[in-house]
Order: structure tokens, then sequence, then C-alpha cells
């Protein structure tokens, strides 16, 4: 039987996900990730990469992706509290645009599977975040891709009260919004 519990979204290829939490006084015990129970649940995917960051209150990070070497990633929070964003950029999906966030923290231990084909983003809502990631597919440095994470086109609703305190790299700055994918 399965030590997790998954949630699927309302668009096709996003998953919640809750590992089963053992504590006793002394803390707790979980497994973050282990194959069997996610091919119990029909996730199949195979990993291949593990990153980590840490960010401070209002940092937001993206939306990105990679254009020729998309990567499905399985994030976590293991201190601090995020929004967690993923915007459905698959042409051919009856969700094209849409966006799905979920929150994410080290207190209710949730994690967020991201299939190929979806721009990521967060936003940190504590003041500092470490944040986990799986990867299905190396990063390639000259394969990113991005939008702009307040295109009105897709219209996240970003749980910050003050927009203009958000730190965003130049980066992320610059991007397009989804209409410019298509072309």
């Amino acid at each position: 039987m399965s030590k997790i519990n998954v949630t699927t979204c309302e668009i096709e290829g996003l998953y919640v996900i809750e590992p089963s939490v053992f504590g006793d006084e002394r803390g707790y015990f979980m497994e973050t990730y282990n194959q069997k129970d996610f091919e119990e649940e029909g996730l199949n995917m195979v990993f291949v990469q593990d990153n980590q960051s840490m960010s401070t209150k209002n940092v937001l990070r993206g939306l990105h992706f990679q254009i020729n070497h998309p990567q499905g990633k399985l994030v976590r929070v293991v201190r601090g509290t995020v929004f967690d964003v993923a915007v459905d950029i698959r042409k051919v999906s009856k969700t094209y645009g849409q966006w799905f966030g979920v929150e994410l923290s080290a207190e209710n231990k949730k994690q967020f599977y991201i299939s190929e084909g979806f721009a990521h983003g967060f936003l940190v809502q504590s003041d500092e975040a470490e944040f986990a990631y799986k990867c299905t597919d190396f990063y390639h440095p000259n394969d990113e891709g991005g939008i702009k994470w307040d295109d009105p086109d897709i219209g996240i609703k970003w749980p910050v009260e003050d927009l203009n305190s958000l730190n965003i790299s130049e980066k992320d700055k610059l991007w397009s919004g989804i209409m410019e994918l298509e072309k």
C-alpha cells in the first residue's frame, strides 16, 4: 500500500502529493520520494537531478521552463512557505494558458509535481524559504524560456498585498507574455 496521498489538479499533469508523516515527541520521519509508491499511484517519472535554493520574503522566481529539454519537477519546501505556481504551456492542451497554485511549506509538507510542458514559478511568503526539487531532465543553460510573472493573459493571483514589494530578477522582469510563445 502506498505511503503517499496524490491529489490530481484541475489541470492534467499537475499533482499535489502528501507523504505520510510519522511523528512523536522526538520529531518526525517521512519519505520524500519512493519510486515504488509513485509508480503505485501512476506517477512513472524518472528523476535525474536534484536542486535546492534559498530565497527571502517576497522573492518571486519564474515563470521558467526549458524549450527543447522540458523538465518535470517534484517540488517541496524544507523551510518556510512559498506559493507555487504552474502554467500550462502545452499548445495542444485544452487548458493552455491556465494556471494552478498551491501553498507549500515545511509545516504542511505537501509536494507538487509539475509535468513537462509547464512554466513554473514561486513566491516566498515567509522570511526565508528553502526550496528543493527533483527534475526529470538536466538543466540546459542555453535552453531557458520564461513567461512574464504578471502576464494579464494568464492572470495569476499572487498572494501579496503590494506587488511593488516583490524582489524579481532582472531576467525574470524581461520575459514576454504567453501570447509571444505562439509566434
